[in-house]
């Protein structure tokens, strides 16, 4: 069973994982009062569903009032419950945790887009890890420059990604659930916040 918005923000919260300032809104009228609390540019996905993109479920990059009026009217014809979310920009990486049959409660870290379609660059640990386990499974991966800093770019807070790597090595071990999967969280130089996440119970 797939989690609601509000069962899947309980659980994150109780476990301090960061989550993108959201809402679920039933209205031009909250969708536009969250505009004016949050600013722009933002982004409107679907609630409830596994795959949201291959539906045309995720509009991103809006930047004004305009646009989101006319992403609303098009988003609402595949659903009515709505999640409006600020856009944040950085590396995306996924991040996981679920009960495996033969292997128990396992960790999983990666980066996001391309790298986990293609290159399937992703490293797994039983959980509970250590943040030594932690680190070693973020700098395991052949996308690790990436995230230090390549090329002149600011690298992202490691530390942040390691400690939201055992905030998810607790929780699979502590709750009831099968998966939980953060696809994407967005990491910068600034910040490290999920801005999806899935909870299969």
């Amino acid at each position: 069973m797939l989690l609601s918005f509000e069962e899947t923000q309980i659980i994150l919260k109780k476990y301090k994982i960061p989550y993108a300032k959201s809402g679920v809104i039933k209205s031009e009228k909250g969708l536009l009062e969250f505009a004016k609390d949050v600013g722009y540019p933002l982004a409107l996905k679907i609630s409830n569903a596994l795959h949201k993109t291959d539906v045309g479920g995720v509009i991103l990059d809006i930047e004004n009032k305009k646009e989101l009026i006319e992403s609303y009217k098009k988003i609402s014809k595949i659903s009515k419950e709505i999640i409006v979310q600020e856009m944040i920009k950085g590396e995306k990486i996924i991040m996981g945790a679920k009960t495996d049959s033969v292997f128990g409660p396992i960790v999983l870290f990666g980066l996001g887009g391309i790298y986990v379609e293609i290159l399937k660059d992703i490293s797994f640990r039983l959980a509970p890890i250590t943040r030594v386990e932690a680190k070693e499974m973020i700098s395991e991966i052949k996308g690790y420059d990436i995230l230090k800093g390549a090329r002149g770019k600011q690298g992202v807070k490691i530390d942040e990604l390691e400690t939201m790597l055992l905030s998810l090595s607790d929780l699979i071990v502590k709750e009831d659930i099968k998966e939980i999967d953060l696809n994407p969280v967005i990491a910068n130089s600034k910040q490290t916040i999920a801005v999806d996440a899935k909870i299969l119970a």
